[in-house]
């Protein structure tokens, strides 16, 4: 029996779809749930698609007749699982080959990989396996191409016709022109928020990246700094040095994006981050994560030290200042080569303060505003001068001993 007619409309919803915003699980399992309902009898199928993420290697989708779709992301591995190097996608990639059919029972079965054995034992008859490949530089090494990987699978008694396959192919290939959109579009967003931040990131996907866009606002800024970072790198061998330079972006940067900050710059060994106010300069929502922020910045430095003093590694140190004030957010540098930063007095009064945490022995030092959301753990240090400003500023030291935790929960 063909399916031409229905399939042909399958496959204009499907460009409607990639013309758009698509989700790839959501479109994935109305095609999967049209294709059951036209007659081509899939009863179990999986997607599989490369992205690029710094945590997440690939992304795949599962979905079975009359159950939620259900989507797995797989981190980045210096070897590969047994799974995967026993599996009917790994042939496919590396044979180079575009389609697997295999049919799990009756005259003909054939059951030479562990997945295949499992099907047919839980009653599927019918197993087709196809990859749809595409040029993507971004998402594989040179030389290779990315692509989606999907499996259709049956349990009725025959398995696929001829024209379920021919119907299967032809859908398959109109749904890869509409996850690669999605696909693109995800990266984008990945690439983006990785090395600018959500905020700068969204900003800057919105259409804000000519020179000199951006906003004034009211934000808690944190600025971290390692101590004897020269001295560090001179002595330690390149690996070792970094290590130890992510361990301490670990605390500082990792602790304000747990917290709900945004980090703008990794400035060499020093961290940029704000957490803005929003509209309403009086909302405290922003200010109590920044100490929530510091808090847990000290105690991960705590752990993360106490780990590599057992390793027989150096252990680190380092200064932070909190602080309140109105900032510049926005594109500044050349017109081809921009960076989404804050400046402004703040940014240099941030600095100029966490400077200060070295001459008065504190890993931390904060400002009336910030320090008065969490008073167990600031104590007041008097008024200081801070240079190229013309009045003292009070500053609060962080307590030492016990963290108090219910102050900003």
């Amino acid at each position: 029996m063909s399916h031409d007619a229905l399939i042909t409309s399958l496959e204009d919803w499907i460009i409607d779809q990639a013309l758009g915003t698509p989700n790839i699980v959501s479109m994935f399992r109305d095609v999967c749930e049209t294709l059951y309902s036209i007659g081509v009898p899939v009863s179990r199928s999986m997607l599989s698609w490369p992205t690029l993420h710094p945590l997440i290697e690939v992304e795949a989708a599962m979905w079975r007749r009359g159950q939620t779709v259900v989507l797995e992301q797989f981190a980045h591995r210096d070897q590969k699982s047994d799974e995967w190097n026993l599996s009917t996608f790994k042939h496919l990639v590396d044979s180079g080959s575009s389609v697997l059919r295999r049919r799990l029972s009756g005259q003909g079965a054939l059951t030479d990989f562990p997945l295949l054995e499992k099907l047919a034992a839980d009653g599927f008859t019918d197993y087709l396996a196809m990859m749809t490949r595409f040029d993507s530089a971004s998402t594989q090494p040179v030389g290779k191409k990315a692509g989606i990987l999907i499996s259709w699978t049956s349990n009725r008694a025959g398995g696929f016709t001829d024209s379920d396959i021919q119907a299967l192919r032809r859908i398959q290939r109109g749904f890869a022109v509409a996850c690669r959109t999605a696909i693109q579009a995800s990266i984008t967003t990945n690439i983006t928020e990785t090395y600018l931040g959500k905020h700068a990131g969204r900003e800057v996907l919105a259409g804000n990246i000519r020179r000199g866009d951006g906003a004034t606002t009211s934000a808690v800024i944190l600025y971290s700094d390692l101590r004897g970072s020269s001295t560090l790198a001179e002595t330690m061998p390149a690996d070792a040095y970094l290590s130890l330079l992510n361990d301490f972006f670990d605390c500082t940067a990792g602790s304000a994006i747990e917290a709900g900050g945004e980090v703008l710059d990794f400035i060499g060994d020093a961290v940029l981050a704000i957490f803005p106010l929003g509209d309403d300069a009086e909302c405290p929502d922003a200010i109590r994560a920044a100490n929530v922020a510091v808090r847990d910045t000290i105690l991960r430095h705590q752990a993360v030290n106490m780990r590599r003093r057992n390793k027989g590694l150096p252990e680190f140190q380092f200064g932070l200042s909190a602080s309140l004030g109105e900032v510049m957010f926005g594109n500044i540098g050349v017109p081809s080569r921009l960076s989404f930063s804050v400046v402004g007095p703040a940014v240099n009064a941030a600095a100029r303060i966490e400077d200060l945490t070295k001459e008065l022995r504190t890993p931390a030092l904060a400002t009336d505003a910030v320090a008065s959301f969490d008073p167990q753990n600031w104590e007041s240090i008097g008024p200081h001068h801070l240079k190229g400003m013309e009045h003292p500023v009070e500053l609060f030291r962080w307590r030492t001993g016990e963290i108090k935790r219910a102050a900003v929960a």
